[in-house]
């Protein structure tokens, strides 16, 4: 059976987003697996999880960050605490997201977070997107300290509520990057910092990191997504373990807990830098579709699954890339993508 996704379904599969972003279809998609999966075949039940997919959905622009949590603020002209920074030469492809806050150790305050959300759409919407995106801190022995609790303690319970509200549509919008993204850890994460870490695709520690979720402590819990993310990276059982306990890990131990994906015993960026090299010659489109297909399939039964990933993968039979790999294989050479 063929898929097709003429509306929700095309936007979230060009964009590189998931149709489970938006609430209302993620309650009506699993109400109709429930009930569907009890009284029909598995046909009906791709049929009516495809008819809600391609229902028309209508969108409206984000507001970045909201002018009056702006107002806590009169930083406008002071330099940057997050931007992008494109690499040249045999690492063109790759950008890096700096955060450099060093008086604050990279706390997240209203001015970091709407810089950091600038410098992501940045990414999203360039003509010439990069291959790879990578977040490094500047700050010397912090990745991210966390919310700025002294920004915090000015405001009012409805300005918390709507500044987590920014952090995690940050995270989200960091997590549905069209391209692989990897945090450099090199430092401490902790709190928001580690759920920053935890929205990106693949995570490398230095040898000075220290990683954790330390949110109980202050009587409050994870609150832009550490609660959801890391038990989906390393299970509920050691996630309630890390978040009952406060437990700051160090590099080695984040990696036997599965938390990062490396660590390296000189420096996170480096290796980062090294992991990103290895993605650049792959294809990029196919890259994209790897990870929709990936990140949309886990929140589904295996069938549903696969059924997504064919349908990814029908996305890439009529590109040049796919072309251009089947040539140079035959050609015994390596192929050159365009991300075409």
């Amino acid at each position: 059976m063929t898929l097709s996704f003429p509306t929700l379904g095309s936007f979230c599969i060009q964009n590189h987003t998931s149709p489970f972003r938006f609430p209302h279809t993620i309650f009506f998609i699993f109400l109709y697996i429930f009930i569907t999966r009890n009284t029909y075949d598995k046909t009906m039940l791709l049929q009516s999880t495809t008819r809600l997919l391609t229902r028309p959905v209508i969108f409206t622009a984000r507001n970045t960050t909201n002018i009056f949590l702006r107002n806590i603020h009169a930083e406008a002209g002071a330099k940057k605490d997050a931007y992008i920074e494109l690499l040249k030469g045999e690492q063109e492809g790759i950008a890096i997201l700096k955060l450099d806050r060093p008086a604050a150790r990279n706390a997240l305050s209203v001015k970091l977070l709407g810089e950091f959300r600038d410098a992501l759409a940045q990414i999203r919407f360039s003509s010439e997107q990069p291959r790879v995106l990578i977040i490094e801190s500047l700050v010397n022995g912090v990745f991210c300290a966390g919310a700025d609790l002294k920004e915090r303690a000015t405001m009012s319970p409805s300005q918390v509520t709507q500044f987590l509200y920014n952090l995690r549509q940050a995270y989200r919008e960091l997590e549905t990057l069209p391209v692989p993204t990897i945090a450099a850890i090199d430092g401490a994460a902790l709190g928001g910092g580690l759920e920053m870490a935890l929205s990106c695709d693949m995570r490398v520690a230095g040898p000075g990191a220290k990683i954790g979720l330390p949110e109980t402590k202050l009587a409050i819990i994870p609150g832009a997504g550490g609660t959801q993310r890391l038990p989906r990276l390393i299970g509920p059982s050691k996630s309630k373990e890390l978040i009952f306990t406060a437990k700051v890990l160090s590099s080695k131990e984040a990696y036997e807990y599965g938390v990062v994906n490396y660590v390296d015993e000189t420096s996170g960026i480096q290796k980062a830098v090294k992991v990103a090299q290895t993605i650049l010659p792959q294809a990029p489109l196919a890259i994209k579709m790897a990870k929709s297909a990936v990140d949309m399939g886990a929140q589904v039964d295996i069938d549903t699954g696969l059924e997504l990933e064919q349908a990814y993968y029908a996305q890439l039979i009529p590109t040049e890339d796919r072309l251009e790999g089947l040539r140079a294989f035959k050609e015994k050479r390596k192929p050159v993508f365009k991300g075409r």
